[in-house]
């Protein structure tokens, strides 16, 4: 199927990025900003971290110090910022007021901290998500789409934080059944190149002081996909979804230990095997075996229609007669280097993590 332009997707609308201050929100407002997804009304970043709004206002302003007066100017611009938390449901009234579009970034997504603080995982990967339903419906709010952000964790999880990310995306489908005024999307996708308690600035470093590389299982595969591919999809659900979709993007895979060995190339360095961490899964799956049979293909993506009858679209032919998991099509070691270069990840690039955050 062809893949249909992005290229007018926001053309005017209010956008809001809740949870907007880290990686993947940099990237997703740099190319609104950018008219890559048409020319967007407003911009609106919401995060509880103040810092992070203070360096990404001035990383966008393009100015090497700042002052106070930069906020001021914000507030004629094009992009604005708000000190919020998802938790705050009177935060999350007061942002989404004049919203079209929101996409809901907000998360506590690592793995052995959601293990350890699993209250803390419920608050910010249900409760909040909960937030903005409660807003939307109980307030009247002319929100005309909510897209929340997933991972493949969600799928048959076995960890907290896919447990929550599951029970995120439930939310979301079922609040279509509450309103018909705003349609609830999700975006679902693996491992993103690059960001924060992702391998790759964790191998950066240790190839750095010398090894060894640390992977927890020499056969443990990931999916693999970079900032701007995740921001494409998470348009596209926006763009090209119906009420209840779930999308997917189309990513490669590969062993993490391949991963290691590619960065290493011929350096001295050795790679050590610790264990599989808390929650952690072998393999990870996109799309289980039970939503195959209601997957189509749209866009270029995977899309998972509704279970509940009431939002359930018609699929005639599944596009996916099992399930869509990381272990099945795997990168070797020349696409994977192809891939780091194209993503400019690789040792000698010298990427600035830090300021990808």
């Amino acid at each position: 199927m062809t893949k249909r332009s992005l290229r007018l997707a926001l053309d005017h609308k209010r956008v809001l990025i809740i949870g907007g201050t880290g990686s993947l929100g940099k990237v997703l407002t740099s190319r609104l900003l950018s008219g890559f997804y048409g020319r967007p009304r407003r911009i609106t970043v919401m995060s509880r971290d103040e810092a992070k709004h203070h360096d990404m206002r001035v990383s966008f302003h393009n100015m090497a110090m700042a002052s106070e007066d930069i906020i001021y100017k914000d507030n004629q611009s094009l992009l604005s910022f708000r000190v919020g938390c998802v938790r705050d449901i009177s935060a999350v009234r007061m942002v989404l007021r004049d919203v079209d579009v929101v996409f809901n970034a907000a998360a506590l997504k690592q793995v052995p901290s959601c293990e350890y603080y699993p209250s803390e995982a419920i608050d910010t990967n249900i409760l909040g998500p909960r937030n903005i339903i409660r807003a939307i419906i109980e307030e009247s709010l002319p929100v005309e789409a909510v897209i929340g952000i997933s991972t493949d964790k969600a799928c048959h999880p076995v960890n907290v934080m896919g447990m929550t990310k599951a029970l995120q995306e439930r939310l979301f489908i079922a609040a279509n059944t509450e309103t018909s005024k705003t349609r609830f999307g999700v975006a679902r996708y693996g491992n993103v190149l690059a960001t924060r308690g992702s391998v790759i600035p964790l191998f950066h470093a240790q190839i750095t002081n010398g090894g060894p590389l640390t992977i927890t299982e020499p056969t443990m595969t990931r999916y693999l996909l970079t900032l701007t591919d995740a921001a494409d999809t998470i348009v596209s659900a926006y763009a090209f979804g119906e009420r209840g979709d779930t999308f997917i993007p189309r990513a490669p895979a590969a062993r993490i230990e391949t991963l290691a060995k590619v960065l290493i190339g011929d350096r001295p360095i050795r790679i050590k095997y610790t264990g599989i961490r808390p929650g952690e899964k072998i393999h990870e799956t996109l799309v289980a075996e039970d939503e195959a049979v209601r997957t189509v293909e749209r866009d270029g993506h995977y899309v998972i229609r509704s279970s509940l009858p009431e939002l359930a679209g018609p699929v005639e032919t599944p596009a996916l007669t099992l399930p869509y998991s990381s272990d099945l099509d795997l990168m070797d070691e020349a696409a994977l280097a192809a891939l780091l270069t194209r993503s400019g990840l690789r040792v000698e690039d010298k990427p600035n993590f830090a300021a990808m955050y």
